[in-house]
Parts: structure tokens; C-alpha cells; sequence
């Protein structure tokens, strides 16, 4: 075979494998072509199928974060941050540039370059991975979305979850600058110790502000979201000392800061002092804030409460809170007896003073909210308004004998006066003044409990009471700020205004969510409610509340003792602030305090007074409105009298002691009765006229004894005497 016909034989030879290779090739390149178009479609829907339940992130609010509710008082002071998560957000301009360097120099060094993912850090992360090392790929970006939008899927290790997560970083890096988003991660990002966020951090860990934070410091800060519970400084000092060395590392090698920066932050001790901060949240007015706290959660959910960045502004006044304070504390020491105090504006029904306890620390139940106690005497305020309203005159004579046997029913209530005995008939206003139980047993049964149920409930009274005649005794259960609100009630002229805590309520981008807005009601008329402070001003002048005179104001009040002297109240207010106070143990048992049991007037009343005195200055001096006297007819009434009792011929000291209560006015006369014996008895109203014998008059004896005398008849010298035989 000639060598020209072998090279052609060849050619076609080495021609026909290369045609069949092609072919091959291109059967291979067909079906891996289809097989990436099929995978790439199956991808397609697969992913498509991923983001169909995606959050809204376009929703105003979609990456908002736990923010803590402030409360404010009336003038902006803050009392206390609720949350879930302990967080301030601040603006980027408030933190130090050493800290937004460090956390971009370990976190993500090519922050500025991408655009949510960084497929550089992804390439290096797998290559890690196959290498047998780990490298997260995730950027700040990234790291954002999964700790607020995708916060419930931060857990799941999944490739659906890491697509979710690219797509809404690119997503959000449309919307936001670079600079938006690293204050948003830095604001959003948990750093241990129960610190979110840069500020919360900043003070937890060096006392200061984010703002202050030196180059160490911020690095040391930078390194401990990688694994806050193993790199806190507090717990883990050498480990958080190596994290932040690394962190300076990574600073100086992109170049944020200088060598000897870098030198000198290495040296450099880590020196931790934490910001004083109550780990309740509560820096001041605990029970009041209670309250509020309370009040909250009925309007909005336990979320918004706690985590929705609320701002609360109330009522209460700093100073005054400070004085009710003292006040309570100072009159019942660090043992004995509980105390409370709630203070009211009447004019808008603003409580401006909350004291609910010893120590919210060790008891948190709230004495002045939730605590329902018997109010004693100070209940009798109900049936005097009642009584007045009903057309009783304050002057109106009622029997105050003791014991009195009134008529209920289901069976005879006997009822006593605390201090025995009875001072024969007394006016309403000085059964008031001195606190007489039988007046006002009688008082009531005569008038009504139904309508004494009605009054309270009208003046602020919102517990259930019920319609028994010994309510006139305040033998039911109340709150101290129920009384606080009924007696402002007076104050205010008859107006009752619902107290309130809250005055307003904004949300986290300042808009106001709630408003406190509510007119007054007409719970009794001007004219009663006059004539009842009228009486109630004498219990003060000259009755049971004389130690809660203020001078230069007008005061008008009612103490209170409940039986057994387990409750102790003072109810009073002037013209600008009603406040109620109670003093008594938790368990009800008897109050003694040095060896004498307590009452209102002695125990309550000085709280009061030393509490209203300081309290009194935060207001304007003014003077209660007046009004006409209530239309009275004394004749409807028909209450009956136990029978005097006819002291004639009893000693003096006898029949002083039988008209006990009634005052006493002595006249003496001249008589044949033996000296020191009653001759006559006058009862006029309360008063008992008693004439009392001086014995006889020793002129008219001895006139008499003149008359009886026979003179003897002289003898004529001339006349001769007969002698007897």
C-alpha cells in the first residue's frame, strides 16, 4: 500500500473519530444544557416557592425592633422602662466612629462594597467549609434581617432560609444607605448581660455613653455578638480580652486605625464599670408605676407594652411623690405596720402621688390599689352627704345613746360608741366632729343604706358595696384610692372626675395612640357638697382631725378607725388636693404603737398633715367655693330618741354622769332639798339645766326663827306675885 493511500486512509480514520466525538460532545453539552435549563427551572420555581409567604417588608415598621416603654412623669422625669428587651435606639451621630469601624472591620470588611451579599465572603466561607474550617459568609446586612423580619426563622439551618435572607438584604439595601443600616444593625444587635443595642451596651459595660467609647473599648464591644454568652468580660475576662485583640487586628488591618493605635489599644486593661440601672426597670414611684404598668396592658397588648417604644406620660409630681413619701416612711419606720397614701388633683382627677407600701422590693401587692380595706369612721362621710341631700340639717338633734338597738333586719344590729356612753342628743355636725357611732347608726337606718350605696358609688366608690345600715360604720372593704377619689369629689364642689395615671400615650414614631380626655360628672350638687365640707371643716377645727390643721388653709376631713383598731384612716382635702392615708398591718390585726392602740386622728392625720404641707406649695392658694345652703325639712325625719333621764333629787355628781354628753350648765339656788342635790332639770337641745341646792337660805332661817321667838312681858313692881304650891 502506497504511503499517500495510508495518510489518506489514516486522515479519514482520525476524521471519522473526531466527527464521533463531536457528536458525542455534543449529545453530552445537549443534555447537560437541558439538565441546567431544567435545573435552573426547578430552581426557578423552587425558590419562587420561598419567598411567596415572605414577610411585607415594604409595611411601614416591617424591621422594627423590641423597644423598651418609657414612663414619664407630668414633667418628662423618667420613672421606668418596660421591656422584653433592654434597648435605646440612637442616632448614628451618637456613636463613636471607633465602634462602627470595629464592628465593620470583624463583621463584615466589605460592607461598603456590596450590596447586601457578599459573594466574595460566600466563595471564601465554602472553601473554608471544604477545607475542614468554618467561616460564617453572612453579612451585617444579612445579620439584620435575620434578628428582625426573619427573627422567627433565625433558627432554622436551611437553604430556604439563607435565599430568604440574601433576597431581603438586597432588598433593603434599595432602600437604605450604608450608613442607615449599620445603625440599624448596631441599634438592633445583642452584646450579653441582657444589653441590646450600642448604647444599652456602651453603659452596661464602661458607664458611658456609645458616643464615648475609646478605640479598646469599642473593640472589646465589636467582639462580643459572635457569642455573647461566652465573651462577656464580666464572666469570661481572658477570652473577651483575646476576641477584642482580634478585633484590633482586623481594625488595624483595614486600615481604621494607626500602628501605634493599634499598640496602644492592645496594652490597654480592659477596665468594665456598669452603669447603676435597677434591674426592674423602675427608677422611681414603684407603685405608681405599677399601676401604670396595670393600666397598659388593658389598652394595648402585651407586646406593644413591652416591646412597642411606647412613651407614657402621667401624673404624678416628682416632688410631691417624694413628700408622700417621706412622709408614709418616716411614720412607719422600717417595721410594724404597712402605709399608703394616694393624693388627687380634684380638678381633673390627676393622681399626683402614689405610696403604696413599706418596700415594692419585698412586697410588690400594692396597699393604696389593690388592697381592700374596712374604712371605718371615714365612711360616715357617705351618710352625712346622704343625710344633707336627703334634707337633714347639720343641726338636725340625733339621740347618741349607747348602746343603740337599731331595727335591721334579719336581725337587731346593737351598736356602740367607741368611747361608751352617750352625750345625749347632738347635732349631725357635732356627732361628725366627734365621730359618734350611734348618731350615725341611726342616721343611716333612718335614711336609708340603699341610698348611702348610691352616694359612694356617685362620689367615686367602685367597689361593690352592699346596703346594710353598718355601711354608715364603714364596716365594708375599699380601696385608699377609692377615698382619695370620693373625697375630691367634695373638694371639687360636688364634680367626681375618674382618677387617672395616664394622660397620654405616643407610639414609637411619636404619633399619639391614646389620649386622656373625660369630663367631670355631677355626682351631688354645689350646695350639698358645701354644707358637707362646712361639717367636715369642724372635724378638723375642733374634732377627731385636729392634728391635720394647716395653717392659712381650709381643711376639711374625717378620721377613721375600723374595729378592733386593725384599719386607720384620715380622708381630708383643701381647695386643691384630697388625699387619703391608711395605716395598718397586711394580716389585720390590731395596730398598737408605744403600748396604745392606733387611731385615725392620732396616727393618720400627722402623715397627712406633714405629707399636705410640703405638697401644698406645688399648688395655688385658693379657697373653697361656696354655695347656698341646701334646701332642709327636718320634719321627714323621724328618729327616736331614748328618754332623757330625770336627775331631780341626785347628787350632782351623779346626775352629771347620768346626762353624759350633754353639756352641762350648773345654776345653784337656795332650798329645803339637802345641799348638793339636783332641785330642777331643763333640757334644751344637748344642754341640761340643772339647778342644784345650796341647802336653805340662811336669811330666811333666821327671819324665820324671828317670827317664832315669844318676847316676855315685863312686871309692875307694884303687882303682887303668886308663889305656886
Amino acid at each position: 500500500m502506497s504511503t499517500v493511500a495510508r495518510h489518506t486512509r489514516t486522515r479519514q480514520s482520525r476524521s471519522g473519530k473526531m466527527n464521533r466525538t463531536r457528536i458525542t460532545l455534543g449529545v453530552i453539552f445537549g443534555f447537560l444544557l437541558v439538565v441546567v435549563l431544567a435545573v435552573g427551572v426547578v430552581g426557578y420555581a423552587v425558590a419562587s416557592s420561598w419567598l411567596k409567604d415572605l414577610p411585607d417588608y415594604q409595611k411601614p415598621g416591617a424591621f422594627d425592633t423590641s423597644q423598651p416603654t418609657k414612663i414619664l412623669s407630668a414633667d418628662g422625669t423618667l420613672l421606668a422602662k418596660l421591656y422584653l428587651e433592654n434597648r435605646e435606639t440612637i442616632s448614628i451621630d451618637d456613636m463613636s466612629q471607633h465602634v462602627l469601624d470595629a464592628i465593620v472591620a470583624v463583621e463584615d470588611e466589605r460592607f461598603y462594597q456590596h450590596k447586601g451579599v457578599d459573594p466574595i465572603g460566600i466563595a471564601r466561607s465554602v472553601f473554608k467549609t471544604a477545607t475542614g474550617s468554618r467561616q460564617g459568609a453572612s453579612t451585617l446586612t444579612q445579620q439584620y434581617i435575620r434578628q428582625t423580619i426573619l427573627l422567627d426563622e433565625a433558627n432554622e439551618i436551611t437553604l430556604k432560609r439563607k435565599f430568604r435572607e440574601a433576597y431581603l438584604a438586597l432588598e433593603l439595601e434599595k432602600r437604605y444607605s450604608k450608613r442607615d443600616i449599620l445603625a440599624m444593625y448596631l441599634n438592633t444587635v445583642y452584646f450579653g448581660e441582657g444589653a441590646y443595642g450600642i448604647e444599652i451596651a456602651s453603659q452596661t459595660y464602661f458607664a458611658k455613653h456609645a458616643s464615648e467609647l475609646s478605640i479598646a473599648e469599642a473593640a472589646m464591644l465589636a467582639g462580643i455578638p459572635q457569642r455573647p454568652s461566652k465573651l462577656s468580660p464580666y464572666d469570661f475576662p481572658e477570652d473577651a480580652l483575646a476576641r477584642r485583640n482580634h478585633v484590633l487586628e482586623r481594625m488595624y488591618a483595614n486600615d481604621y486605625i494607626t500602628k501605634a493605635e493599634y499598640d496602644e489599644a492592645v496594652e490597654s486593661k480592659i477596665k468594665l464599670k456598669k452603669a447603676e440601672s435597677p434591674n426592674d426597670g423602675i427608677y422611681a414611684a414603684p407603685y405608681f408605676v405599677a399601676q401604670v404598668k396595670k393600666e397598659l396592658q388593658q389598652k394595648f397588648s402585651t407586646g406593644t407594652v413591652f416591646g412597642g417604644g411606647l412613651t407614657v406620660r402621667t401624673t404624678l409630681d416628682d416632688k410631691m411623690q417624694k413628700y408622700a413619701e417621706k412622709a408614709v416612711h418616716n411614720a412607719i419606720g422600717k417595721k410594724g405596720p404597712e402605709g399608703a397614701l394616694v393624693s388627687i388633683d380634684p380638678s381633673n382627677g390627676y393622681v399626683k402621688a402614689v405610696v403604696g407600701g413599706r418596700s415594692y422590693k419585698k412586697k410588690k401587692f400594692n396597699m393604696a390599689t389593690q388592697a381592700h380595706r374596712q374604712a371605718g369612721s371615714s365612711f360616715k362621710t357617705f351618710t352625712l352627704v346622704t343625710a344633707i341631700d336627703e334634707g337633714m340639717s347639720p343641726s338636725y338633734l340625733v339621740d347618741s345613746a349607747s348602746p343603740a338597738v337599731i331595727a335591721s333586719k334579719p336581725k337587731p344590729w346593737v351598736v356602740n360608741n367607741s368611747e361608751g356612753s352617750g352625750r345625749g342628743l347632738m347635732t349631725l355636725r357635732a356627732a361628725t366632729a366627734g365621730s359618734v357611732n350611734t348618731v350615725f347608726a341611726r342616721v343611716a337606718h333612718e335614711i336609708g343604706p340603699k341610698k348611702i350605696v348610691k352616694t359612694a358609688k356617685a362620689m367615686g366608690i367602685q367597689t361593690k358595696l352592699k346596703a346594710y345600715d353598718s355601711i354608715a360604720l364603714g364596716a365594708q372593704n375599699v380601696t385608699v384610692l377609692e377615698m382619695a377619689s370620693a373625697y375630691a369629689t367634695l373638694a371639687n364642689g360636688g364634680t367626681y372626675y375618674e382618677p387617672t395615671f395616664i394622660t397620654e400615650v405616643e407610639d414609637r414614631t411619636g404619633e399619639t395612640i391614646y389620649e386622656w380626655k373625660k369630663d367631670g360628672e355631677r355626682a351631688i350638687s354645689k350646695s350639698v357638697a358645701w354644707a358637707t365640707t362646712q361639717v367636715l371643716m369642724g372635724v378638723v377645727s375642733g374634732g377627731t382631725g385636729t392634728r391635720a390643721r394647716i395653717s392659712g388653709w381650709q381643711v376639711a376631713g374625717k378620721t377613721g378607725t375600723s374595729q378592733k383598731n386593725r384599719d386607720v384612716w384620715f380622708c381630708g382635702y383643701t381647695p386643691t388636693l384630697a388625699t387619703a392615708v391608711w395605716v395598718g398591718w397586711p394580716t389585720e390585726k390590731t395596730i398598737v404603737i408605744n403600748g396604745s392602740r392606733a387611731f385615725g386622728g392620732t396616727v393618720c392625720a400627722p402623715i397627712w398633715r406633714n405629707f399636705m404641707v410640703k405638697a401644698l406649695k406645688q399648688t395655688k392658694s385658693k379657697r373653697f367655693a361656696t354655695a347656698a345652703a341646701p334646701k332642709y325639712n327636718n320634719s321627714k325625719f323621724n328618729i327616736p330618741r331614748t328618754k332623757v333621764p330625770n336627775t331631780e333629787g341626785m347628787t350632782y355628781e351623779k346626775a352629771r354622769d347620768e346626762l353624759a354628753g350633754f353639756t352641762i350648765v350648773r345654776k345653784e339656788e337656795y332650798s329645803n332639798k339637802p345641799k348638793g342635790t339636783v332641785i330642777n332639770q331643763q333640757i334644751s337641745g344637748t344642754r341640761a339645766i340643772l339647778t342644784i341646792s345650796k341647802g336653805p337660805d340662811p336669811k330666811k332661817k333666821k327671819d324665820k326663827e324671828k317670827e317664832t321667838e315669844q318676847p316676855t312681858t315685863p312686871t309692875d313692881p307694884s303687882t303682887p306675885t303668886t308663889a305656886t304650891p
